[in-house]
């Protein structure tokens, strides 16, 4: 009998070890979906004195990705951005996080730039705020200012016709 009770403990916490390695990491929740994307205003990457906020998103669908120029992953998604951007279906907004200016539009004038503008987030602070834990990130807002949708990881082109844009011509449908 008293081996019951361990063997039971040791029971259970094997079923949560099994649910949780189910669990898909990149579909992390967050608690942003449907709440204002949070405020900044932060120097633009291309040029520190234009800034960019949540302002300049207000009255249309946007994306938001969150990028840095160390990270493997944001280079493996970026051939797909550039692609978004050349179809013109919707602005797209950087938020380059912790980071190095030189290094950043470096990298943008080596690869290309998808972006309508680019925010500096050199401490990380703003991305924190966002919820952001990890690069590369990517938020849908709508044309009220509201998060609707939070891709954590590279884009993929699967990702973007399967799930992205169908929300993005939805969200596009609606009144302001």
């Amino acid at each position: 009998m008293r081996f019951l009770i361990p063997l039971a403990v040791f029971a259970v916490m094997v079923i949560f070890l099994a649910i949780g390695l189910s669990l898909d990491p990149r579909e992390v929740p967050s608690p942003l979906i449907g709440k204002p994307a949070p405020a900044f205003s932060l120097p633009q990457v291309a040029d520190a004195k234009q800034t960019l906020s949540p302002a300049d998103f207000k009255g249309q669908v946007v994306l938001v990705n969150v990028w840095a120029s160390w990270c493997v992953s944001c280079r493996q998604e970026h051939p797909v951005l550039l692609n978004l951007a050349r179809q013109n279906v919707l602005p797209l907004y950087g938020l380059n996080y912790k980071d190095q200016r030189d290094t950043a539009q470096g990298w943008l004038q080596q690869y290309g730039n998808p972006y309508t503008a680019s925010a500096f987030d050199a401490d990380g602070r703003t991305g924190i705020n966002w919820g952001v834990y990890g690069v590369p990130e990517t938020f849908v807002i709508d044309k009220a200012g509201l998060i609707r949708h939070k891709h954590t990881g590279p884009i993929t082109p699967e990702e973007l016709e399967k799930t992205i844009l169908p929300l993005v011509r939805r969200l596009q449908e609606e009144p302001a």
